[in-house]
């Protein structure tokens, strides 16, 4: 176990790996209530990688990834952010490194109605009491095609504009990884696949590591490898992965599980 300094950021991040699970196990209440959300998942999430995470509904998929965010606490098992194992944090240092180590993007937008676009995007790092990197802010910006918007207030944007910012917010800070929940669920098919398609990007481009939870296979099959849960244990992985793939894959997951 590493030994955690005073300020997360000073940590430096595996070789390779941005993220990592380990034995992880996630148990709701006790007795006839007991349910075991996540079954000792072990799983490695690899810098500059685009990983979506699959399954039944109900199965784990997002316990998995707020355990893997520190936005949950497991009951067994570790989890790392680089070289920092959460477990060790105390309170004040683990939102400390969720705020400027892990990007996050959700289903709905979260954005501030009385901020513009760019107050938005760059509110975390203003909490922070940082300077944003304005070579940096500006490429993000460029990328997600809000350059013309960054003036407006949310209820003068579209949800597709909506969620670009998001996406924009969650790159603001450099983080070391970004998790999605269902980015694209409240966005028509267009708007979704802009999204996904900036994401992917951020990738390519900005050498940014992405963990999506979704449920679409067209979704994933933006992602360079899916990796699937059933019973709220890691049952397949797949990449360079496609809808048709991923959808029959998912076919079969379904028709095996009768409890999730």
């Amino acid at each position: 176990m590493s030994v955690v300094p005073s300020t997360p950021r000073a940590q430096h991040t595996a070789p390779g790996i941005a993220a990592a699970t380990l034995d992880l196990s996630k148990v709701y209440g006790s007795g006839d209530t007991r349910v075991v959300a996540l079954d000792r998942v072990s799983i490695d999430f690899r810098e500059g990688e685009f990983t979506a995470i699959m399954g039944p509904s109900g199965c784990g998929k997002s316990t998995l990834m707020h355990c893997a965010a520190g936005l949950d606490s497991p009951s067994s098992g570790s989890v790392r952010v680089g070289t920092t194992e959460l477990s060790t944090l105390g309170d004040r240092q683990l939102t400390r490194l969720r705020r400027d180590r892990i990007g996050f993007i959700f289903q709905a937008f979260n954005l501030l109605p009385t901020l513009t676009a760019l107050e938005n995007i760059t509110l975390p790092l203003t909490i922070a009491g940082r300077r944003p990197d304005q070579r940096w802010l500006d490429r993000v910006v460029a990328m997600v095609g809000l350059s013309e918007r960054l003036g407006h207030r949310p209820a003068q944007l579209s949800g597709g504009q909506q969620q670009r910012v998001a996406v924009a917010r969650a790159l603001a800070a450099q983080p070391a990884i970004i998790f999605g929940d269902e980015p694209t669920g409240n966005l028509d098919s267009r708007a979704g696949a802009e999204v996904l398609g900036f994401l992917r990007d951020s990738v390519r481009e900005l050498g940014q590591t992405v963990v999506m939870v979704t449920h679409d296979p067209v979704a994933a099959g933006y992602a360079d490898r899916v990796v699937f849960l059933s019973d709220g244990r890691l049952v397949d992985e797949m990449t360079a992965p496609t809808p048709d793939r991923v959808l029959d894959l998912m076919k079969s997951l379904d028709s095996r599980s009768h409890t999730c």
